[in-house]
């Protein structure tokens, strides 16, 4: 079933160093881009990582050093990428827990402030484990009758997520042929970072979501030990969050 859409959305998937937010890198981006009326365009990229691929990442998605070696790094891209999906919406598979953010930490890195949050976002493992509880591959065999015999290479994951999502809405007859359904549908939670730092209480306020102020609102903390504040900006956090954690301080401080 082709979906019904009202902007281009983005499939996309990652390759990576590992699956560390704040240290590891992208190896191997690879997009397909949907239009309104049906057209699809695919792109896949191998990237620099500028630092070295661990064997272990290796052995899941078969690029090495040697590989990337004259590859352009993400900064390189970043422009381009960003100028690409700029005005679409979002799906993958895993993309909330981490597709998204490490692509947002690559971004800033490369000094471009793009905002996910303002775009509808559908993840397709979501909508898999509420109606199925299984994995990517087992999905794909599920939903496709086909097996992912090159599980773990991006083009390969992109096409295949694409394929489970148009699948589904076949499927499952509740689920509506409509990108903002399916955004809120696949959201298992709300947060106010990429990396679920910051999470959100029954007033809509921002709450710790690690620590020893775990589940304590964050303006509450940071006016009565604003060295935590400090600390947080000291240590081993996504850009993202510090960024958000930022924003939190500042309307704090302005009133």
């Amino acid at each position: 079933m082709k979906l019904n859409l009202e902007n281009p959305i983005i499939i996309f998937d990652l390759e990576t160093t590992g699956l560390n937010l704040v240290s590891d890198r992208i190896v191997e981006i690879s997009v397909v881009k949907v239009h309104p009326c049906g057209n699809e365009e695919i792109k896949t990229r191998r990237i620099n990582p500028g630092i070295p691929i661990p064997a272990g990442a290796s052995a899941i998605h078969n690029i090495t050093d040697e590989d990337v070696k004259d590859c352009p790094s993400f900064k390189a891209i970043a422009k381009s990428l960003a100028t690409f999906i700029d005005g679409c919406d979002l799906a993958g598979y895993n993309l909330l827990k981490f597709d998204i953010p490490l692509l947002a930490e690559e971004f800033l890195r490369a000094g471009i402030d793009i905002d996910f949050r303002k775009v509808k976002i559908i993840d397709v493992q979501n909508i898999f484990h509420k109606m199925e509880q299984r994995n990517l591959v087992a999905a794909y065999k599920f939903y496709c009758n086909k097996a992912l015999d090159n599980a773990h290479n991006a083009e390969a994951d992109t096409i295949a997520t694409y394929e489970i999502l148009q699948s589904q809405l076949e499927r499952y007859p509740d689920l509506k042929n409509d990108v903002k359904f399916l955004s809120e549908f696949s959201i298992t939670n709300q947060n106010f970072d990429y990396a679920n730092r910051i999470g959100v209480d029954a007033n809509d306020e921002p709450v710790f979501n690690f620590g020893k102020h775990k589940g304590k609102r964050v303006k509450e903390i940071f006016a009565i030990e604003p060295s935590y504040y400090n600390w947080i900006m000291n240590g081993e956090f996504t850009l993202d969050t510090k960024r958000v954690f930022t924003e939190i301080r500042s309307t704090m401080l302005s009133k």
